[in-house]
């Protein structure tokens, strides 16, 4: 290469080192930034096992894993809420931090059946929150906001849709959600534990 190559090269790798070096300086965080967000949180209302209205303004500035079962179900919700458990036993304490589990069976689940779920699981029900509502409206967020179904399985009639997914989401104090893990997988329900610490400590540096 000529002295004029090497001239050019040494200055575009200058400019370009130069322009990194004003946005890590203008934009707070950008050399800390992770992984990006895969989904992020619509406004919803649903209602709570104890009767109370429950939207996105409860979980504003909070941390927190969304996930969906039906009571009546013999198959994998025994196991998944099983799991979810050991997560609220290691986390209760955590004041910034929510289990948030929706029913994808709200014909069923009514607050009075979600009630009497959570009674005999022994659970502080502040920090373990269990929703019923309009079946369009769960499914709606499970598809389109916390992306643990595929959206491309609604059906035409709600009436004939029914949502079975063994999968959480991880949202931040932000509504994002920054990862989804499969809940009867215990090396996943594992690394969950230790992702919510993080994002407890450091919101801007998921990995």
């Amino acid at each position: 290469m000529s002295k004029k190559g090497w001239f050019y090269t040494a200055f575009f790798v200058c400019l370009a080192l130069g322009f990194y070096a004003v946005l890590a300086i203008s934009i707070p965080g950008f050399t800390k930034r992770g992984v990006a967000p895969v989904s992020y949180i619509r406004p919803f209302q649903f209602t709570t096992q104890d009767g109370q209205s429950f939207t996105q303004d409860n979980v504003k500035g909070k941390v927190f894993v969304a996930s969906y079962f039906f009571t009546t179900c013999k198959g994998i919700c025994p196991r998944m809420n099983y799991n979810l458990k050991s997560v609220y036993e290691q986390l209760k304490d955590q004041s910034d931090f929510l289990l948030v589990t929706h029913t994808c069976d709200p014909e069923t689940d009514s607050v009075q059946q979600l009630k009497k779920y959570t009674d005999s699981l022994g659970i502080d029900t502040r920090k373990w929150i269990f929703l019923t509502g309009r079946k369009d409206s769960l499914y709606a967020m499970a598809r389109l906001s916390y992306t643990i179904d595929d959206p491309a399985n609604n059906v035409k009639s709600i009436e004939d849709d029914f949502l079975h997914t063994q999968f959480w989401a991880l949202v931040d104090r932000n509504g994002d959600v920054r990862k989804i893990y499969d809940g009867l997988d215990d090396r996943e329900v594992k690394k969950l534990i230790e992702d919510v610490g993080k994002l407890l400590k450091d919101n801007t540096n998921f990995k």
